[in-house]
């Protein structure tokens, strides 16, 4: 019974683990997955909630009031043959009042505008700080297929030593060759498995980070697609870090423009109702209801300039962003430049990398069959097999970093979906 539950289970984790993954599924994963990108659904719930608590600002406001006092002293009228009862000195009064907003110079919809700013400017926040991710991705990406190309290497290098293995132990037999010339060939064979696992290994590790990274399923035995990049260096900047700089002054523009609308009067409509004891007739020793209605105004004619020196405070702000812009550039397009420099170089390398290559077969062919014949031993042979191996190697690696140095390029430029 526990045997076929840990089949279910396995066959459960393997039903969900991604058969096979290209790079930009990788980017599409990070973008989806990654639990910075949870933030976006929360910023649309907070800015729909900010948005409606502005608005109620346009609907009445209502105001209930209610006090009892009691005064050492009180009004009263210095003429003794009126009849009128002075003032108690405990005095009671409950008031409710309506306000409704008529005017304020369009305050209201420069602060909905500067909340849409707002939001707008946290978004591509959130967007930046997932573009910058992508660096992480490619490394990861480019690592596990520098591994899968190692591994490959490294089997076809052990079927061709257990094949010469084959033959060689005829040799020892024959008596053509030495008797240990089998046994070195075993130890290169058991240092190859042992490479075999340390790159299985390493391989385990950097897909558990790239499948935590990205949000999916993966395992050893998912495919990792080769990319075919390509480079434009032709084109300008298309990296989020621009969309942010504009929305940051966007913003900044809209908090001048809710500035400039505050010096605007304010004027309001109002009523109010009450019961009091007294009520308006302070004459009248009773509780009695009344209501008062009218219009207010509110208007700061002069605040020292305030207003103005807040608004040219934020000018500096924009000449920051704008500063900062400029400083993003130049480090990004100096960035640029180097990448194409490492391009450059690793496809010369590359070039001489397969005519060391085929040399190197040549090599080794000839010592192939020479260790066959008995004219050079097995240590010499497995010399220059392994130069053979570390030319390919590197072969393989140079491609990789090609490959590397192309991604990162247009992750630099933007030039990414």
């Amino acid at each position: 019974m526990r045997f076929l539950l840990i089949v279910f289970l396995f066959s459960t984790i393997v039903g969900h683990t991604q058969n096979s993954i290209s790079l930009d599924a990788c980017y599409e994963g990070l973008k989806a997955n990654y639990p910075l990108a949870k933030q976006g659904a929360i910023l649309a719930q907070q800015n729909t909630t900010e948005l409606s608590a502005i608005t109620s600002k346009t609907l009445p406001q209502f105001n209930l009031d209610a006090q009892a006092t009691y005064q050492s002293e009180v009004t009263e009228v210095p003429f003794p043959n009126l009849d009128i009862n002075s003032l108690n000195n405990d005095q009671y009064r409950a008031t409710l009042t309506a306000n409704q907003l008529l005017y304020n110079g369009g305050r209201i919809k420069a602060s909905q505008e500067l909340q849409n700013s707002s939001t707008q400017r946290k978004h591509q926040e959130v967007e930046v700080n997932l573009y910058q991710l992508k660096q992480r991705v490619n490394q990861l990406f480019f690592s596990i297929l520098l591994i899968d190309d190692q591994l490959l290497l490294l089997n076809a290098r052990k079927e061709q030593l257990n094949s010469t293995l084959n033959e060689v132990k005829s040799g020892v037999k024959n008596g053509v060759l030495l008797p240990t010339s089998d046994k070195v060939i075993e130890a290169e064979l058991l240092k190859i498995s042992q490479q075999n696992q340390e790159a299985a290994n390493n391989k385990s590790k950097v897909i558990a980070s790239l499948s935590t990274l990205i949000g999916i399923p993966l395992s050893v035995e998912t495919q990792f697609q080769k990319p075919l990049l390509s480079v434009v260096g032709a084109n300008d900047l298309n990296r989020p870090e621009l969309s942010l700089f504009n929305l940051q002054k966007q913003e900044i523009e809209q908090q001048q423009n809710l500035l400039s609308k505050a010096i605007a009067p304010a004027v309001n409509a109002f009523a109010t109702g009450g019961l009091g004891n007294p009520g308006l007739n302070f004459l009248e020793n009773d509780f009695s209801a009344y209501y008062i209605v009218g219009l207010k105004l509110n208007w700061n004619v002069f605040d020292w300039n305030g207003n103005k020196k807040q608004r040219q405070a934020l000018n500096f702000s924009k000449e920051l962003i704008n500063n900062q812009e400029e400083v993003f550039r130049l480090n990004t397009n100096t960035a640029l430049n180097e990448q194409q420099k490492e391009m450059e170089t690793l496809e010369s390398t590359i070039a001489i990398d397969q005519q060391l290559i085929s040399l190197q077969q040549e090599v080794v062919r000839t010592f192939d069959a020479q260790l066959k014949n008995g004219v050079i031993t097995s240590s010499q042979y497995i010399i220059e097999l392994t130069k053979l191996d570390e030319a390919e190697n590197l072969f393989n690696q140079h491609k990789t970093q090609l490959e590397l140095a192309k991604a990162n390029y247009n992750t630099l430029k933007g030039d990414l979906n």
